[in-house]
């Protein structure tokens, strides 16, 4: 009889990448180690995938997909925090992998879903465009990666992880709430009209500018 196709392989395999790259980095992630750690042979891997940057490519948009899926269902901006908190703690591994290299090819000329939406409901709630907005959806972004990560890689249990959570979660709606009152101070150059997140190819970081020493309101 002919072998049974295994519909969970992919998702072993890829699971198995995360788990092995959050542990060891680069190093630990061989074809031959995520075969041995998927419970299959290390072929197998290459028939479905043509490298290691292929299985991390394949991660990181199932995981993008994953939380927009999560964060999309929200109706408000905090919500939206929430679940993204919930999604990143609930895989750590598979999120770790989705911001390595974040600001760089291939990663920056990938879709960002998540990033989009909520830039998207910021311009809804505050006027202007979403990409008016995007210094703005950085900080915010900061915050959520800077808590998740900080939970995470702490190992945050118990009092100390909600605490942290509702922090993050309070320091959103304050930022958001200084923005809709004009009241953030801008500090450095201004946002550089070159540099663009959140649209797959056209995505660039653009350059730094010249820095200012003064503040400004924005």
């Amino acid at each position: 009889m002919p072998r049974q196709a295994d519909p969970d392989l992919e998702q072993r395999i890829l699971e198995s990448a995360s788990r092995l790259w959050a542990r060891g980095g680069e190093k630990a992630l061989t074809m031959r180690a995520i075969a041995k750690a998927a419970g299959t042979t290390t072929p197998t891997v290459y028939e479905r995938y043509q490298n290691r940057d292929d299985i991390l490519r394949a991660l990181r948009l199932k995981t993008r997909s994953e939380l927009y899926a999560a964060v999309s269902l929200t109706r408000s901006l905090s919500q939206c925090v929430e679940r993204y908190l919930e999604f990143a703690l609930r895989h750590p591994y598979a999120y770790e992998v989705l911001f390595d290299g974040v600001g760089k090819p291939p990663s920056l000329h990938e879709p960002w879903p998540t990033f989009n939406l909520m830039r998207d409901r910021l311009a809804r709630q505050l006027g202007g465009t979403p990409r008016q907005h995007t210094r703005l959806m950085l900080s915010l972004w900061s915050l959520m990666h800077g808590t998740a990560m900080l939970i995470i890689r702490g190992r945050f249990e118990g009092a100390l992880r909600v605490q942290t959570v509702h922090a993050c979660l309070d320091a959103f709606d304050a930022v958001v709430e200084a923005a809709r009152a004009k009241r953030i101070a801008v500090s450095g150059p201004r946002f550089p009209t070159n540099l663009v997140l959140g649209a797959a190819e056209e995505s660039r970081v653009g350059s730094n500018g010249r820095r200012s020493s003064k503040r400004k309101k924005s």
